[in-house]
Order: structure tokens, then C-alpha cells, then sequence
């Protein structure tokens, strides 16, 4: 037995050590190099953000932030002028109701919630109604087969007047050919009457010189036997007379009852169009049936006219409603709904402020709400009459640019711009009216010309964008906007000749 086999192997390689010391030297170098540029890449990540910062203070322009400021128009253009209290009213406002009793299941709505033309509101139990029509949808099925029934009978009965109308001609050729053999089997039974006799003539005039001895009792024989021949030629052409008068007679009773059936076939046909026409009679009542339960279903669906907002609900799950309910337990409406962009302002106007007031007419609308905003409005009708216990006329003025801050019953206050009244109207909530107020001031300074347009740069973030502005007057150190700004901009003070719109800037800290 080898016993060095069983010896334990102690040395460094087997026990898994570490390689010799002159390969880890080899190895080493490698090792820092990779955990140094590790470190590096994690430290860049770490303060990337003032690495950012400091790249971008070394290469960024600096600006000056300059602000738009919206003044407030209400102490200077809703004090002047003819002006006139009133509130803001909806001119589409409707008040939903079922077009027939019934009691709530379902409320898809609530106030505040926006609602398209046709979108159902409320529904009120309908199973007897759903019922009513699939009976009536199914009536209507019933009364379309019957129609299909009828007309595919109609078809049949004229295809057998058709047949029998074929047969009808038929049976006249065949009695006109029966009818054309009659005279030729008559002139065939003269022929052979007119044999026999001679036949028979013959016999006998053999027969009487037989018996004086002139002729021999063959030749009796053989006229006996032409006589007989003629006999059966004869009879031969009866038979067949007899049976072309019988074809006649049978030809003739063909075209009775081939006849006969195309009348009854005809009435046949007649029958079908008649049970045609009840069926479609019967089709049209089973739909107007089917329409009439439709529309009582239908009526259980409260639907919107009109796109809007519905500002109140009348009514709840589980309480019924009339459509002419006068009081009791039983509600009139379902729910209130609000066209929002049919909203104007409702004003009573004295008498004596009257002239110059047209339905033309511009005006400045200040809802109390939001005081310090004008809103453009223009007159939309006056009413034909006066009060005359108050002495003012109905005004309606409409928003030129609603928005979605208005509301039903807002307190409003309007100024009327009748002439020599100065200022602007501009659509939208704005701000300031005519020379004491304006609507947006920027200072002169911010505002440059770019391709011959007048504006300013506007500060989004880290860059600016070009905005092209429509100045008014200019008020000291400051310009009037009149259009492109609503007030509340940060914008850049005196930009430098090589700023472009869209590039990055830095504002101080």
C-alpha cells in the first residue's frame, strides 16, 4: 500500500492563501487607479451643483430684475363718468324638471358640476316604462314578420297565376291541335266508307257471276277479303274520330280548369296584397307603439339643453318630482343649471343718465369681488320700457372677455364710455382706465426695439423670452402697456445690446 497518498498537503497554494507577494506588487497599481477615478467620478457627482453654478457665473451675463406693476383702475374710472350699481346674471338659466312624475334613482350631478348639451342629469324610476317597451319592440317584430309572411305569400300566388296563365296556353294549343285532327279523322272514315261500300259492291257482283259461272269461288274469296279489309279500315277510322272528338272534349275541359285556376290564382294574389297591406298597417302602429313607449322612457331622463354649470339642486335621491307640481310632497325642479357664457351684468339706469346710450355703447364692468380688475363690456340691449315708480331703465351689458372668476348674482359696478369719455377698452380683466390710470406700467428702461418692435424681455427661470408690447403714454420714468403684459413680470433692466431671445441669464443672488 502507498501510503504517500494519504499524506495531507499543508502547503500555502492548496490552503487557498494569498497569491506570492511579487504578484500582488504586480496587481496593485491597477487596484488604486480604479478606486482613485471611483472616488473622482463620485465626488464630481456629489458637488456637481456649485460646479454648475460656478460655470455658469463664469460665462452667464448678469441682469438687472425690474417688475411690471399693475395699478389699481377702480379709484379713478368706476368714480367717473355715468356709472350705475347692478349684479351679474346668466341670460340662458334653466330650471330642469321631469316630463313626467316620478320618483329619483340616480343623481349624476352637483352644484358646481359642468355639464354638455344632452349629458344626463337626474333619472327617475323607469322599469315599468323599459318594460312597456321591449313588449312594444317586440310587437314590432311580430308585425314585420307577418309583413315578410305576407308579401312572401304574394309571391307564391303569383308565381302560381304565373304557372297557371303557362298552363292556360298549354291547354288552348293542345285543344286547337285536338280541334285540327277532328276533320282529318272524318275525312279518313269517308275515305274508308266509301271503300267498304265499294268493297261490298264488289263482293256482290262476284258473288252473282259465281253463281251463273263466270267466276270462280276464289275470286268470291278475295273480294270477300278486300270488303272485310275495308270494313276494318273503316271501323279503324271511326275509332279515330272518335278519339279526336274525345281529345277535343278533354282539350276543352283542360282549358276550363286551367281556366279556373287562374282565377283562383288571381285571387290568390289579390288575398296576399290585401294581407300585405294590414301587415304594414299593423308594422306602422307596433312602431308608433314602440316610438310612443321610447319617448314616455325618455321622459324619465333628465337631460341637459345646453351646456353650462349647474349652480342649485331642487331635489335628491328618493323624493319624486311633477312637472307641475303646485306644492304637497312632490318637487317641481330637479336642479338649476347656468349657461356661464351667456353671463352679463344686470344694471337699473336713472332716466336722466340715459342719453348717449346706445346698445353699442362700451362700458367697464367692476365686479366688487375683484375691485381692482376692469373687465371690457359693451351694452347688449336696453329694456322697451321704463319703472316707473323708480324712474331707471333696464340695462344688460355683456362681457367682451368672461372669464372664470364670474359668478351668478356678483354685486358689479359698470361705467358707461358715452362720448368724450377717454381710455381704452380691451378685452379680458384688466386693469386702470383712460389717462389716470393705466394698465400696466414697466419702466422705460427694460423696454427695447428688436426688428422694429417694441418690447421687453421676460424672465422665465433662467431665460429670458422676447415680448413685443403695444405702448400707450409715458408717465415719468415709466411707460403705459396697453397690451402684451398683465401685470406682475419680472423683467430685465437695461438688456444688453447682445441679448437674444431664449438665451440663459443670471440674476444676482
Amino acid at each position: 500500500m502507498d501510503l504517500n497518498r494519504l499524506k495531507i498537503d499543508r502547503s500555502e497554494t492548496a490552503r487557498g492563501r494569498a497569491p506570492a507577494a511579487s504578484e500582488r506588487r504586480r496587481r496593485s497599481p491597477w487596484l488604486r487607479r480604479g478606486i482613485i477615478a471611483v472616488l473622482g467620478l463620485f465626488l464630481l457627482w456629489l458637488f456637481r451643483g456649485p460646479l454648475l453654478g460656478l460655470y455658469d457665473r463664469l460665462t452667464l451675463p448678469e441682469v438687472q430684475v425690474v417688475v411690471a406693476v399693475k395699478t389699481n383702475p377702480l379709484q379713478s374710472a368706476a368714480l367717473s363718468g355715468v356709472s350705475a350699481n347692478g349684479y351679474v346674471i346668466a341670460a340662458r338659466r334653466a330650471a330642469l324638471s321631469a316630463d313626467t312624475p316620478g320618483r329619483i334613482v340616480e343623481m349624476n350631478v352637483e352644484e358646481g358640476s359642468v355639464v354638455a348639451s344632452g349629458d344626463v342629469v337626474a333619472r327617475l324610476y323607469s322599469k315599468e316604462y323599459a318594460a312597456a317597451l321591449r313588449r312594444a319592440a317586440a310587437d314590432l317584430k311580430v308585425a314585420q314578420s307577418g309583413a315578410v309572411r305576407a308579401k312572401a305569400d304574394k309571391k307564391v300566388a303569383e308565381a302560381a297565376a304565373a304557372r297557371a296563365q303557362a298552363d292556360v296556353g298549354a291547354s288552348e294549343q293542345a285543344k286547337a291541335a285536338a280541334e285540327a285532327d277532328v276533320p282529318a279523322a272524318q275525312e279518313r272514315v269517308t275515305d274508308a266508307t266509301a271503300a267498304f261500300d265499294r268493297a261490298a259492291v264488289d263482293l256482290d257482283r262476284v258473288a252473282d257471276l259465281k253463281k251463273s259461272g263466270a267466276e270462280t269461288l276464289q275470286a268470291v274469296d278475295d273480294a270477300r277479303t278486300r270488303r272485310d279489309r275495308a270494313k276494318a279500315i273503316l271501323n279503324a277510322a271511326r275509332a279515330a274520330e272518335s278519339n279526336a272528338e274525345a281529345r277535343v272534349l278533354e282539350a276543352v275541359a283542360r282549358v276550363t280548369s286551367v281556366k279556373s285556376s287562374v282565377t283562383e290564382a288571381i285571387a290568390r294574389v289579390a288575398a296576399a296584397a290585401a294581407a300585405i297591406l294590414e301587415a304594414d298597417a299593423r308594422v306602422e302602429v307596433a312602431t308608433a307603439t314602440r316610438d310612443e313607449a321610447q319617448a314616455i322612457l325618455e321622459k324619465t331622463e333628465v337631460k341637459a339643453p345646453f351646456d353650462g354649470v349647474i349652480v342649485l339642486k331642487d331635489a335628491e335621491v328618493g323624493e319624486v318630482v311633477s312637472p307641475n307640481s303646485q306644492g304637497g310632497s312632490s318637487r317641481g325642479s330637479v336642479v338649476t343649471m347656468v349657461d356661464f357664457k351667456s353671463l352679463e351684468v344686470q344694471v337699473d339706469l336713472p332716466e336722466t343718465s340715459l342719453a348717449g346710450i346706445d346698445e353699442k355703447t362700451r362700458a367697464d364692468i367692476f365686479l366688487d369681488a375683484y375691485p381692482a380688475d376692469r373687465y371690457a363690456g359693451i351694452v347688449r340691449r336696453l329694456w322697451p320700457t321704463a319703472n316707473r315708480q323708480k324712474g331707471t331703465v333696464e340695462i344688460r351689458v355683456r362681457f367682451r372677455r368672461p372669464d372664470k372668476r364670474l359668478r351668478p348674482e356678483m354685486g358689479a359696478r359698470v361705467v358707461f364710455r358715452t362720448a368724450g369719455t377717454d381710455g381704452d377698452v380691451s378685452g379680458g380683466a384688466e386693469s386702470g382706465s383712460g389717462s389716470e390710470a393705466s394698465v400696466v406700467l414697466v419702466p422705460r428702461s427694460a423696454v427695447v426695439r428688436q426688428d422694429g418692435r417694441s418690447g421687453v424681455f421676460l424672465i422665465e427661470r433662467d431665460r429670458v423670452r422676447f415680448v413685443t408690447l403695444v405702448l400707450g403714454k409715458r408717465q415719468g420714468s415709466r411707460v403705459v402697456v396697453k397690451d402684451g403684459l398683465e401685470g406682475g413680470e419680472r423683467l430685465v433692466d437695461q438688456p444688453p445690446a447682445r441679448l437674444d431671445d431664449g438665451a440663459r441669464i443670471r440674476t444676482p443672488e
